[in-house]
């Protein structure tokens, strides 16, 4: 342990208090108009990691130097942030969502209830669990884009938006859990122990998949009477240019190989500029990118990144210290203040590690995953696309936890005991 590990420390428990404090400053924004400005960016929250970084990297200069600082800096993988920024902003492209919103649709006119209904148990159950095809970010974006006008109207309760906030958080962080490649906890340590998946299906999948259709029926059924006033918001656009069937399968088509190839950021970053081409080319087909949103959320990640990679000298001591059950219940708490694709990324570096172990381990990120916005690499996508949704255009991270508890709680009892 170092003089550096220390200070990375406090700065890290510095930003995690920020984001609990960050609506407030945010209503600061209105009593002092002249720094309304600043205000307004330090209280939101994708700014929060990115800032305390940029704060660390200039106490490791004035402590151990700038090339120290630079190098350290450079040292970091930047993949996820790179791939969760590339697959919001195609996924979250007119072609894609209407193809998805076809399939929902389509669902919904099946189900025997108002069609609002359908949808937003369509958005918060069946969705998360495609991200396990999709990769969890993009299921995130595609079910928030979706369940902005239904479950995140101005008719829509402040408690019943944090609840379905809460649940959107927690299946998503599970949906993800019926492959190894679509989960970013489940990623890290996929190769390194075995897991196919064919062992996530038969170990994690099924549970998952009865967690989030439990989750998200409740969540629902909660919702009822508030979204049968909220299906024609939810049918804006429908008036627009139909989009070519031909466009919407290159659009797939450029989605799926930004998944194929996540972990080749040149690749999918070429991707990503083609796609951009093709977007302009075709814009009559189109609606505005999401790229600030995107990039916000890269920001944070990369944020998150850099601090997080100071934090290894406790957090595996931890890890490693713990019984199986307790590593599942330390790994869920853990990952709230931490990431979950970092918490097993540790753990798989533990050499002996017991197979009880792995599982309680990943068990218990993928559970916690939900949490708080920097839980799961996808939160910070869901709270830039949905917070314009709650009052004064932020979310309250007290207010994310308890809507996230009781689902937190489900997931976790169907791990843990089935």
């Amino acid at each position: 342990m170092t003089i550096i590990n220390i200070v990375a420390a406090v700065i890290f428990g510095i930003a995690l208090i920020h984001t609990f404090a960050a609506k407030s400053i945010a209503h600061l924004a209105h009593r002092y108009p002249a720094h309304a400005g600043l205000l307004h960016l330090l209280g939101e929250i994708e700014v929060v990691f990115g800032f305390w970084s940029l704060v660390l990297i200039v106490a490791m200069a004035a402590l151990s130097g700038r090339e120290a600082a630079i190098g350290y800096a450079e040292s970091r993988h930047y993949t996820e942030p790179l791939f969760v920024f590339v697959i919001m902003v195609i996924a979250a492209s007119r072609p894609v969502l209407e193809c998805v919103r076809l399939i929902v649709n389509a669902i919904a006119r099946v189900m025997p209830v108002h069609a609002a209904v359908a949808q937003t148990w369509a958005c918060l159950a069946l969705v998360p669990l495609i991200g396990s095809l999709i990769t969890e970010p993009a299921a995130m974006t595609l079910a928030a884009l979706m369940l902005a006008p239904l479950a995140f109207g101005p008719g829509i309760p402040e408690r019943l938006k944090y609840g379905a906030l809460g649940v959107l958080f927690v299946n998503v962080s599970v949906g993800g859990t019926l492959t190894s490649f679509a989960a970013p906890p489940v990623l890290m340590v996929a190769s390194r122990w075995s897991w196919d998946s064919m062992f996530m299906a038969a170990h994690f999948g099924w549970k998952a998949a009865a967690a989030v259709l439990l989750n998200a029926t409740v969540m629902t059924f909660l919702l009822r009477r508030h979204l049968q006033h909220e299906i024609a918001a939810a049918a804006q656009g429908s008036a627009k240019t139909v989009v070519p069937l031909s466009v919407s399968a290159v659009h797939l088509l450029f989605l799926a190989g930004v998944v194929v190839f996540a972990h080749h950021p040149v690749i999918f970053i070429g991707l990503f500029m083609f796609f951009l081409g093709f977007t302009q080319a075709y814009e009559q087909f189109q609606s505005p990118l999401i790229l600030k949103e995107g990039l916000l959320v890269g920001f944070f990640l990369a944020g998150l990144v850099v601090l997080g990679g100071m934090q290894e000298w406790w957090l595996q001591p931890i890890v490693s210290s713990l019984e199986p059950k307790a590593l599942f219940f330390g790994a869920m708490a853990l990952t709230a203040i931490t990431d979950n694709a970092a918490l097993t990324y540790l753990g798989s570096l533990i050499e002996g590690i017991s197979d009880p172990a792995k599982y309680m381990l990943v068990a218990g990120a993928v559970a916690g995953g939900g949490l708080t916005v920097i839980a799961n690499a996808p939160n910070p996508a869901g709270v830039a696309l949905l917070r314009s949704g709650f009052s004064d255009e932020s979310i309250s991270v007290g207010g994310l936890l308890a809507g996230a508890f009781l689902p937190t709680l489900v997931v976790a009892g169907f791990l843990l005991f089935f």
